[in-house]
């Protein structure tokens, strides 16, 4: 079952699996690594007009509280800068932040996904699939890991990738790789940050982007975005 709400929530652990909250005030550590480097190869993509394959349940719910009485936790211990929100999925096991003004809509095989009202281009999505690997080292050194997506999952025949730079975060013992790369055809030409990590036998990818030409005015937004990804435990 779902709760989302722009103001009150109830927080039955009972009722409640996917929240929609506002800010927070609790700050987790975290330790990162970063790796610059730049790649050019050419691969197969996703449209980016792909629409969700799900629709969220509606909110559901007896009762309201506001989200400071939320039960400290995991989930809710990241520290939500003003203009986010967070959504937190207990049923799936994962969480993230996103621009307070985004709205959700519908992007085909994720399970979430959040874009700018104006800008649909401008977005982030979150989706994961089964694996039976532990962590996200497991599947080898970050640099060969994100370079082979990047060549082989996330550019067309008719785009040309660029890696900006690589970055690994350990936090709570959970390990994250995020990178920042652009896709560039002859017309156009996308920016993005991916994070991706493994728990609770899933491998999760969260993809936020927007057109390059206006990735040097929301790039420092978006990048709390990624940066802000988490696994839960289920």
């Amino acid at each position: 079952m779902v709760v989302s709400s722009c103001s009150l929530t109830w927080t039955s652990s009972y009722l409640s699996h996917k929240l929609n909250l506002p800010h927070s005030n609790h700050l987790l550590r975290n330790t990162t690594t970063s790796s610059s480097n730049n790649v050019s190869c050419a691969m197969e993509t996703t449209s980016s007009t792909e629409r969700h394959c799900q629709r969220r349940p509606l909110l559901l719910g007896i009762g309201a509280l506001t989200a400071n009485l939320l039960p400290a936790n995991s989930l809710l211990a990241e520290e939500i800068p003003d203009r986010y929100r967070s959504f937190v999925d207990y049923e799936d096991g994962y969480s993230y932040i996103y621009p307070s003004d985004w709205k959700e809509f519908d992007f085909r095989a994720h399970d979430s996904a959040f874009k700018d009202r104006y800008l649909q281009l401008q977005n982030v999505r979150v989706r994961f699939i089964p694996t039976e690997k532990k962590d996200i080292r497991d599947l080898g050194p970050m640099e060969e890991v994100i370079t082979d997506l990047v060549k082989h999952r996330y550019t067309a025949p008719n785009q040309r990738p660029t890696i900006y730079d690589m970055q690994e975060r350990t936090i709570d013992g959970k390990h994250y790789y995020t990178m920042e790369y652009v896709l560039t055809s002859r017309n156009y030409a996308s920016a993005s940050f991916t994070t991706l990590a493994i728990g609770n036998g899933r491998y999760y990818t969260l993809i936020v982007g927007a057109n390059e030409r206006r990735w040097k005015k929301v790039r420092d937004q978006l990048k709390v975005v990624a940066d802000s990804f988490r696994l839960l435990d289920i």
